[in-house]
């Protein structure tokens, strides 16, 4: 009988193996972006014979078109790479806070945060760093010629991108801050459809002179004088030496080993690869698959984990280049052993007493990430954002592209939270030039010496637990990569105390069983739009991209 169960057993585990849900596949090349014309385009970049980089820079520009909620020149992002030899980098072209800029400039005269003065107009954009850091790592690494890379943008831009649903819903939502930011009728204050075509003549202009001079157009010519004049008529601070003085920076990301697998993410400014090494450094001692995926132990370890990661990031974490990090100590075993001492599975901690309770955190959800793996077997994770939707929702008609509202991610004043309600400390204060922490972590994984996958999301501070959550769901639980980054998602972030769960995506009585240890549950509609690519057994890529938006897996 025993010898019978086992074989029912067996029986069902190869059925349910045959009949898992893959994503996109393909034996050469694949992007994963949001949009289905930004990821076509860089994989015709890699059918061209261009590398992950040369797809880099035609695949962010394509977006910029495609998906101005996130998608952008006006703002930045950071780049994790792998090449094909196995020798890794990050590439770090974050905003900085313009150099007249002042720790106090939202505080009023009580020294009391002006409500909105850091999230909206002018006075909440950073110094952009996107068209620098594509062109940066184009540089080092690109093959292709700038042309060959921006030529099929400016055609996408000049024929224009069909309207999606979810694209219109965003548009809508965001009209009467347009309205209210905006001193003349923007682009978007247009009434659009589900399926009709915005075009895009203005920004098609601005990259062709982009392709023809460079970064120095963006950052020293026409564009960058234009750019300033415009920020400044808008309350906004940001001069010409802002922009000529901008430099990418290249950085040593942040490596670690879980459970046999090498995980490579992004350093700081980025808060996400020291905290996806404490969440899963801390879990690792517990055998993950005995609590089955998403069940209420597991629920709880990476939520007790989350907590103590996001106290630490709220007090430790910013620019390394005007802060000492302490990175090592933050990651080492005895450290994370001492932080998971009073951890139970019967109650929750309070989160008033873990670490620095009376600061907090805020970030933008829209944000966005593709990756890239080309033919050469290089690969690269990007996350990059203007920070909130449409960011400061200020918009230049003649130049064509939104500015960001990084200057939300500083802490306007230690404890007080940003538009994500993350929390932020003394660390992450205002200073000219510096940096603003974030919460982009993308990551690249390694097994056996090889490449396994590429990942990254948009979602604020739900970046961080995400990514933890989709590497967790194909190492652990043997998922697709479709699978996992469809799975259904949790996050806790310290303060508020409260997880957030995509509720209709999880069983009833696992939230009942949460709510009855002390759990406060926050209902979300969706969490993270996951895009990655995971190396198969057989060599073959295969391509998630997240149902949650358009996101569009294309490979060859």
């Amino acid at each position: 009988m025993k010898n019978l169960s086992k074989y029912i057993l067996l029986i069902l585990f190869i059925f349910s193996c045959s009949n898992k849900y893959e994503g996109v596949l393909a034996d050469n090349g694949m992007v994963v972006s949001a949009r289905q014309e930004a990821s076509k385009i860089g994989v015709d970049i890699l059918k061209k014979g261009g590398n992950a980089f040369d797809a880099m820079l035609a695949t962010e520009l394509a977006l910029a078109v495609s998906y101005p909620s996130a998608g952008n020149i006006g703002g930045g992002g950071f780049m994790v790479y792998r090449k094909s030899d196995g020798s890794t980098g990050a590439l770090d072209y974050r905003e900085r806070a313009p150099i007249n800029s002042t720790s106090d400039m939202y505080l009023d005269e009580n020294m009391e945060v002006i409500e909105g003065l850091s999230m909206i107009g002018g006075l909440s954009v950073g110094v952009p760093g996107t068209i620098a850091g594509i062109f940066e790592a184009h540089e080092r690494y690109g093959t292709l010629t700038i042309n060959e890379l921006i030529s099929p943008v400016i055609e996408l831009a000049k024929k224009g991108v069909i309207v999606t649903e979810k694209q219109k819903n965003r548009i809508e939502e965001n009209r009467k801050y347009f309205k209210l930011v905006n001193k003349s009728k923007i682009l978007f204050d247009n009434d659009f459809n589900t399926n009709d075509t915005i075009k895009f003549p203005n920004l098609a202009s601005t990259l062709e002179r982009i392709m023809e001079y460079g970064r120095d157009e963006f950052y020293k010519g026409e564009t960058a004088k234009k750019l300033v004049e415009f920020i400044q008529n808008n309350g906004g601070i940001i001069t010409l030496n802002d922009l000529e003085s901008y430099k990418p920076v290249w950085r040593d990301p942040i490596i670690f080993n879980y459970d046999g697998l090498k995980i490579i993410s992004m350093s700081p400014p980025s808060s996400g690869g020291v905290c996806i090494n404490q969440i899963m450094k801390m879990i690792e001692p517990f055998d993950l698959k005995t609590f089955g995926h998403n069940s209420s132990n597991y629920i709880k370890l990476l939520v007790e984990a989350e907590r103590r990661s996001f106290a630490d990031r709220s007090h430790y974490l910013g620019d390394p280049d005007f802060i000492q990090v302490p990175v090592n100590k933050l990651t080492s075993e005895s450290y994370l052993n001492i932080r998971m001492n009073d951890f139970s599975f019967e109650k929750p901690t309070d989160s008033n007493y873990i670490g620095y309770g009376n600061i907090e955190i805020n970030e933008s959800d829209e944000t966005t990430h593709y990756s890239i793996v080309d033919q050469f077997g290089n690969a690269i994770a990007v996350t990059t954002t203007l920070n909130g939707t449409f960011g400061s929702k200020l918009y230049s008609n003649e130049l064509g592209f939104f500015l960001n509202n990084e200057m939300d991610d500083f802490s306007s004043k230690p404890g007080y939270p940003n538009m994500y309600g993350l929390i932020g400390g003394e660390a992450n204060k205002i200073e000219p030039q510096k940096r603003m922490l974030s919460s982009m972590t993308p990551t690249i994984v390694e097994k056996n010496g090889e490449l396994f996958m590429t990942l990254g999301t948009p979602g604020g501070s739900t970046i961080i637990t995400s990514v933890v959550q989709t590497i967790l769901n194909v190492h652990e639980f043997n998922m697709t990569m479709q699978e996992a980054v469809n799975s259904a998602r949790f996050h806790h972030q310290w303060k508020p105390d409260s997880i957030r769960i995509e509720s209709e995506l999880f069983d009833e009585k696992i939230k009942n069983n949460l709510i009855k240890s002390g759990y406060r549950l926050n209902d979300k509609v969706s969490i993270g739009r996951v895009d990655g690519i995971l190396v198969k057994k057989d060599k073959k890529l295969e391509g998630g991209a997240d149902k949650r938006g358009d996101d569009t897996a294309i490979g060859f």
